[in-house]
C-alpha cells in the first residue's frame, strides 16, 4: 500500500512542485492550503486537499489523525509575492510564527496521528558570520538584532522541535534563496541561491532516503557548503522538474 504523505503548504512555491514530484513517485498526496479557492487546483494534479489554517490548533490536529500519515513534510511561509522591504519587514514576524506556534501544533499533529517523519524547511542564510563556507554544524547568528533576530528565532524553535522531539524522526532542509517560477525572481538572488525545483526534489529524497538531521540545500556558491546533500541524499542543484509537473 502506497505511504500516506502530509504536505503543509502544498500550494506554495515549493509545494506546487513537490506535490507532482511525490505524486510521481507513487505517494498518497493530502496537501494543505488556508484557501478553498486552491483545493481545486490540488485536486486536479490528484492530491487530497485539505483546507485548513495552521494555527487553527483543533482542527489540524483532527484533519492529520484522520489521514494518520506516514510523514508530514513542512513546506509553510507566509510571504509576499514582491520581496520589497516594507512588506519583508511585516512578514518577519508571520514567518516566525509559523515556524514556532505553526511547527508546535504540526508536531503535535503528527504525533495524535502516529506520524514518525517530519521534513520540514528552514533557511540557509541563518549562520553567524565567518570567513569559511558554512556547513551544517556551523553556528547559527543567535546574536543578531532586529529582524534577523526575530528570523533567526524562528529557525531555532522551528528545528529545535522537528529535530528534538521524542518519537519524531526529523529532517530540516536549510534552503537558500528560492528563484524560478512561482518565486518573486526567474534569476539567482543573494549569496547561496536555489532554484525552486531542485529545493523541492531535496525535500522528496530526504523522504526517499530517509536522512535524519539537517541539510544545506543550496546551488554551489562560496557561502554555504551543500556537499552533505549530494553525498546522503543524492542531490543534484542543477535538477530541473519536467514541464509537464506545472500543466
Amino acid at each position: 500500500m502506497a505511504e500516506k504523505i502530509f504536505v503543509a503548504g502544498a500550494t506554495g512555491a515549493i509545494g506546487t512542485v513537490l506535490v507532482p514530484l511525490l505524486l510521481d513517485a507513487g505517494y498518497v498526496v493530502y496537501g494543505s492550503t488556508r484557501q478553498q479557492a486552491r483545493a481545486d487546483p490540488l485536486k486536479k494534479l490528484g492530491a487530497h486537499p485539505v483546507v485548513v489554517d495552521v494555527f487553527d490548533a483543533a482542527t489540524l490536529n483532527a484533519a492529520v489523525r484522520a489521514i494518520a500519515p506516514a510523514a508530514i513534510i513542512h513546506q509553510l511561509t507566509d510571504l509576499p509575492r514582491l520581496l520589497e522591504p516594507q512588506a519583508m519587514a511585516e512578514a518577519v514576524h508571520r514567518n516566525a510564527r509559523i515556524r514556532g506556534e505553526g511547527t508546535r501544533n504540526l508536531v503535535a499533529a503528527a504525533l495524535a496521528a502516529g506520524s514518525t517523519r517530519m521534513i520540514a524547511q528552514s533557511i540557509a542564510w541563518a549562520y553567524a558570520g565567518g570567513n569559511q563556507r558554512h556547513v551544517e554544524e556551523s553556528p547559527l547568528d543567535v546574536n543578531a538584532a532586529g529582524g534577523r533576530r526575530i528570523s533567526i528565532d524562528g529557525v531555532v524553535a522551528l528545528e529545535t522541535q522537528v529535530l528534538h522531539t521524542p518519537k519524531l524522526t526529523g529532517t530540516v532542509l536549510r534552503y537558500g534563496q528560492l528563484y524560478g517560477p512561482g518565486t518573486s525572481t526567474m534569476t539567482p538572488q543573494g549569496a547561496s541561491p536555489v532554484h525552486v525545483d531542485a529545493a523541492a526534489q531535496a525535500a522528496l529524497l530526504a523522504l526517499q532516503r530517509g536522512a535524519v538531521g539537517i541539510f544545506n540545500i543550496t546551488g554551489n556558491n562560496a557561502d554555504v557548503n551543500n556537499e552533505k546533500a549530494g553525498r546522503v541524499l543524492g542531490w543534484d542543484p542543477a535538477f530541473r522538474a519536467a514541464r509537464s509537473i506545472r500543466s
